[in-house]
């Protein structure tokens, strides 16, 4: 790749710093959409072990390169994105994917399209780690933070893409456990509520 081409790469990339999601860190400032994919990149690295069948390598760059489509669009939160955003995220992202030089923008465009169909076991595993990095991103958070319908949605998000893998369900489950101990806490619900 020419240095020139890879200057132009990263500076696209460069918005994923930029652009912030709707969650927010232990801190209280808003997460960047480039901070969600490098702790979604450490989880894959660090739950290898589970999955010895999985090309680990693969989910890694799947979770890399996931959210790029939004230096274009900025982030859109998944319970505000429409078809119509996500057709015109993908539309813009393939777009530039089939711009790039060869060999890089084929297999860029395969990773998409196998992260797109989920039917691999590394795509699978790909969608349930964004799905639980999120929820472990709104438990982090001060519960002020979270927005009315996250009350519900914490608990409940990214459980149909973990149902693949026992470790990922059990992984969910503690997930859980913190979100409605956080909600308790602040007497959100009531008991046997949810």
């Amino acid at each position: 790749m020419k240095q020139n081409e890879l200057i132009e790469i990263l500076n696209l990339a460069e918005n994923l710093k930029n652009y912030t999601r709707h969650s927010y860190t232990s801190r209280g400032r808003k997460e960047s959409v480039a901070e969600h994919s490098w702790r979604l990149s450490l989880m894959a690295y660090l739950v290898k072990d589970e999955f010895p069948e999985v090309d680990i390598d693969r989910v890694i760059k799947m979770c890399i390169i996931h959210d790029l489509g939004e230096a274009f669009t900025g982030d859109i939160p998944s319970f505000d994105k429409s078809k119509a955003d996500e057709d015109k995220e993908r539309s813009l992202l393939i777009s530039w994917i089939k711009s790039l030089p060869s060999p890089l923008g084929e297999d860029m465009l395969l990773l998409f399209e196998e992260m797109f169909r989920r039917e691999t076991t590394e795509a699978k595993l790909f969608k349930a780690l964004d799905n639980l990095e999120a929820v472990l991103q709104h438990n982090e958070a001060d519960i002020s933070t979270w927005s009315e319908n996250e009350y519900e949605l914490n608990l409940v998000y990214g459980q149909e893409n973990v149902q693949f893998s026992q470790y990922l369900k059990e992984l969910r489950e503690i997930f859980r456990k913190q979100s409605l101990k956080k909600i308790e806490h602040m007497g959100k619900i009531k008991d046997g509520e949810f």
